[in-house]
């Protein structure tokens, strides 16, 4: 098997220009994650904030944190003073809450409106149709900043599958961007994880989120 360094070496070199990394880092000790950055990995994707406190308090500021899990609201608080960016916004009600509790921390955060290409009642984000008049409502906040779109897509075991799901929100992340929406800057599309990165590239990607390839399955994985 190989190691967290060598498997890091390799994703990044096959990785094309402008693509980010965000290493998955759920449920892994704070040795593997230093393990990652020592080998180039500059972005660590949390999805529990009590996980991600502990972490950050052993790894610290050295690389950047996105928060790529479901967030409670009264868990905000505490996201805004650890991470950069917040990729999982899908309601107004959330995004107010992040506007508030940013606003008292002084800063602003960046967010990305996750999109249930997929529409599947089981998983969080706001439908296709409804991204806009979000990024709208949201666009007024002072404390958030708007920066693009996420989306998980369902799981298939062939990756082709997930195809339509990434190029129908590369689609709604081109239209909003043309749409020239005050406060809002559409630079980042997150989409793709370890069994569909190509194909999230391929289809417009900027952010992977990658767990498994760099850090290996977990116990219950295997199972």
């Amino acid at each position: 098997m190989n190691s967290i360094r060598e498997n890091v070496k390799k994703l990044l070199s096959e990785i094309p220009a402008g693509v980010s990394v965000v290493a998955a880092a759920k449920t892994r000790t704070d040795d593997e994650i230093n393990q990652s950055i020592d080998a180039g990995i500059k972005i660590i994707g949390e999805n529990y904030i009590q996980e991600a406190e502990r972490v950050f308090e052993l790894v610290g500021k050295k690389v950047e944190w996105h928060f790529i899990g479901h967030l409670q609201k009264n868990k905000v608080k505490k996201a805004v003073r650890i991470f950069d960016m917040i990729e999982t916004v899908d309601s107004f009600e959330l995004a107010y809450e992040i506007d508030k509790r940013s606003r008292t921390e002084g800063k602003i955060m960046s967010v990305l409106v996750e999109i249930n290409s997929g529409r599947e009642p089981q998983k969080a984000g706001v439908f296709p149709e409804q991204a806009e008049n979000l990024i709208r409502e949201i666009s007024k906040f002072e404390n958030i900043r708007v920066r693009g779109l996420m989306t998980m897509g369902p799981r298939f075991g062939n990756p082709e599958k997930a195809r339509p799901f990434f190029k129908q929100t590369k689609e709604i992340f081109d239209r909003i961007q043309g749409l020239d929406i005050s406060n809002v800057e559409m630079k980042f599309l997150s989409m793709g994880m370890t069994n569909s990165y190509r194909v999230a590239i391929e289809e417009g990607a900027n952010i992977v989120r990658i767990g498994t390839l760099i850090f290996g399955e977990r116990d219950y994985d295997k199972a």
